[in-house]
């Protein structure tokens, strides 16, 4: 059975491994990579904190992470902070505005939660309670996708929100996987200050610390692990059956296998055929 009891399917070898040699299972593959660039990660985290400081650039700061750790999570190299900040400086033009309308809807969303919760008991109250939970998760879930989908393909940002919208049904199994993994992370850090309140102030200040260096990376690096392979199986594979020649470099430069096909000219020159439009982001 492949990967975290069977759900995960992101297997890849480790540099000067057979490739008959076993596969390690992802959720080892996964800790692997966080723990060889935790160093790394706390400087990313730190970074990633100020940038996102003022809320409203939170999107610069979610772009610049998904950046660094999908290079990583790809097991590619990553030069960390000046990684960071070139994606920023490239995308901003999207991801601010992203960042932007995520907080909003974010907002309206707690607002409608809020409301339900502590309006009069009554079916209506209900219904709109669970309407706006369902409506919250989804939204959660397209955060998986959309910096990704920003920082890699052409996209307008109507299209990132649309295939982020269709991203949610088609991987729900992962994206279950990895709402839960998260919300138990919560969960756990909660749980720890209701045991330990009698040291409350020591220990928020201790699990604040360790948010702060540690979780933001961890996060998403664990959402690459669960939607990378969604985005190349329904994005990047059609695409590149059509085009097997585009964008080469790029593909190896996200760790994708690449097998360039090419028929000699017997002239010595190149075709005169016009190239398509590339996928990635240039």
């Amino acid at each position: 059975m492949a990967g975290f009891f069977g759900l995960f399917n992101y297997e890849k070898e480790g540099p000067g491994i057979s490739k008959n040699a076993p596969k390690k299972k992802t959720f080892i593959v996964f800790f692997e990579t966080f723990f060889r660039n935790f160093w790394k990660f706390i400087i990313i985290n730190l970074v990633y904190g100020i940038i996102s400081l003022p809320v409203l650039t939170n999107g610069l700061a979610a772009a610049g992470i998904t950046n660094v750790t999908r290079n990583i999570a790809r097991d590619k190299h990553s030069f960390g902070t000046s990684d960071f900040l070139e994606t920023i400086k490239k995308n901003w033009k999207q991801a601010l505005p992203a960042g932007i309308i995520n907080t909003l809807v974010y907002i309206i969303l707690s607002f409608d939660v809020y409301f339900f919760y502590t309006a009069s008991e009554g079916i209506m109250s209900t219904i709109g309670l669970g309407i706006s939970l369902c409506m919250m998760f989804i939204f959660t879930v397209m955060q998986y996708y959309i910096w990704t989908l920003i920082i890699t393909f052409n996209f307008k940002l109507k299209q990132v929100y649309k295939n982020s919208f269709k991203f949610v049904f088609i991987n729900m199994k992962m994206n279950l996987l990895c709402f839960f993994a998260i919300l138990l992370i919560y969960a756990v850090n909660i749980a720890i200050l209701f045991l330990l309140q009698a040291y409350f102030l020591a220990v928020i200040t201790f699990e604040l610390l360790i948010y702060i260096l540690t979780f933001p990376s961890f996060r998403y690096l664990l959402v690459q692990f669960c939607i990378f392979p969604s985005i190349k199986k329904y994005i990047i594979d059609p695409y590149y059956a059509e085009h097997p020649d585009d964008d080469i470099e790029k593909r190896q430069n996200l760790g994708i296998e690449v097998e360039k096909k090419t028929e000699p000219n017997p002239d010595g020159e190149d075709g005169g055929e016009e190239e398509p439009e590339n996928v990635f982001e240039d």
